[in-house]
């Protein structure tokens, strides 16, 4: 609903788009241009931007240039997240501070960090006792060793870890190595493995040696997960292992793996490296995408992309991106 009247989710997803351009400072004279012929377009366009403006307007009370930096997608980590932030915002059924704080507690979580990577960056970290962590984009991590473990809290994004075998008095370091994520506790077993923090569910991958997994409400729940083996699990449940994929050994050699993927699923995933709105065209959806590409030019992707399917990019802004039916 905008002004009391229904409007389509593709309207208030570009609405919401059009919003985060127009605070970023980064439109040009064409986006402002583009902007406003999108709103005399279609008489539901312009209803769903005076709906904008009546929102920004309660925003305005509320620190904006704070309130822009958690939301906007072009700034910096955790860009899809704070994407669907705006758009809760702005297309809730209510609309209310808590809906604001909760998601500026996370961009926040993610900004103190100890340490972190922006949009497709990647980040090694060497550890006190000898582990070894590299970051994927838009990740986070905090660190807090003590007398009685070794703790990692994942609090965004994706994370490759190589435990270390620092000696204490001559001994192998007796502390218990693990990784906290929203859903469950990861213990490792003298092992190398990677752990994703996504919404609702924590994935892992272990490449040698185990882990232990436990979900955050079922403590009697614990589940061994071995090598060449990933899985993924909720607060309540860890799922069945499956056998590691060229997908999940990917990112750490700087590639994206497509194996007859959904090119929605595909372009979900790669807009996890690109800053700025990567969108599906709903017709397009379903056509499948086999391939390993470098992630190092993700504009180079989608051209090959276009490629080996029947599909073309449309731009409408540098950081509005759509793939959709070649005509």
């Amino acid at each position: 609903m905008a002004c009391g009247q229904p409007i389509s989710e593709a309207t208030a997803d570009a609405a919401a788009e059009w919003l985060t351009l127009m605070m970023s400072g980064a439109a040009t004279d064409g986006d402002r241009q583009r902007w406003q012929e999108w709103r005399a377009a279609d008489p539901e366009h312009e209803l769903a931007w005076r709906h904008i403006e009546a929102v920004t307007q309660r925003l305005s009370a509320m620190q904006p240039r704070a309130a822009y930096r958690t939301l906007s997608p072009y700034a910096g980590p955790a860009a899809r997240g704070r994407r669907k932030a705006v758009r809760l915002l702005l297309w809730g059924t209510a609309f209310g501070t808590s809906a604001l704080l909760a998601s500026r507690t996370q961009a926040w979580r993610q900004a103190a960090a100890d340490y972190s990577t922006g949009v497709g960056q990647q980040h090694a970290v060497a550890l006190s006792d000898g582990t070894r962590i590299l970051l994927n984009t838009g990740s986070a991590i905090d660190v807090k060793f003590d007398g009685q473990r070794r703790l990692l809290r994942l609090v965004a994004g994706e994370a490759m870890i190589i435990t270390g075998h620092a000696l204490v008095d001559g001994q192998p370091d007796p502390r218990p190595f693990i990784v906290q994520t929203e859903e469950g506790r990861i213990r490792a077993l003298g092992t190398r493995f990677m752990v994703r923090q996504d919404d609702g569910y924590s994935a892992v991958a272990v490449l040698e040696s185990a882990v232990e997994i436990v979900p955050v409400e079922d403590a009697a729940g614990l589940r061994l997960l071995r090598a060449g083996e990933r899985a993924t699990f909720t607060r309540y449940a860890v799922e069945g292992a499956a056998a590691l994929s060229d997908r999940d050994l990917a990112w750490p050699r700087g590639q994206i793996v497509a194996e007859d993927q959904r090119l929605a699923d595909f372009l979900a995933e790669l807009a996890r490296y690109r800053t700025g709105f990567l969108r599906c065209d709903p017709a397009a959806a379903d056509l499948r995408v086999s391939g390993v590409f470098p992630l190092a030019d993700t504009d180079r992707i989608l051209d090959m992309v276009t490629r080996v399917l029947p599909v073309r990019i449309r731009r409408l802004t540098r950081y509005w991106v759509t793939l959709e039916l070649a005509a």
